[in-house]
């Protein structure tokens, strides 16, 4: 019997992917991939160790996992990669990170086909 809730997820998945994303590149040293991702955010509250709450926000590029391919081979997103997206006439440079010890990524979804990228902006050219 099929999964419902699998089936609908995969079929908004494509959805989004069809009519709510863009072309950015994922890159690790020298390899890299265009894929399509969609814009998210989290906000992060991270304790400072003196009783202070820092918060942090991400900007997240959601991806569909199996596209996700450097040297033909399937990975997981890793602290240090680079993400760079086009907006406007602009470039923007990503890196692949968290705060604290949160991780870096996670699945978006309970059957682990969308991957919700964490980073932070450094850097931008016109």
């Amino acid at each position: 019997m099929t999964d419902l809730l699998e089936k609908a997820s995969n079929w908004l998945q494509a959805q989004r992917t069809q009519f709510a994303s863009r072309t950015v590149t994922y890159a690790r040293g020298e390899q890299c991939v265009d894929l399509p991702a969609t814009i998210g955010k989290t906000t992060f509250d991270v304790d400072d160790g003196y009783g202070v709450l820092v918060r942090y926000e991400s900007r997240d590029f959601l991806v569909v996992a199996a596209d996700l391919l450097l040297a033909g081979q399937a990975t997981l997103p890793q602290r240090g990669d680079r993400v760079v997206e086009q907006q406007d006439g602009a470039t923007y440079t990503y890196e692949v990170v968290a705060p604290g010890k949160e991780p870096c990524w996670r699945y978006s979804d309970p059957y682990r086909n969308t991957l919700r990228i964490h980073t932070k902006e450094i850097g931008s050219s016109s």
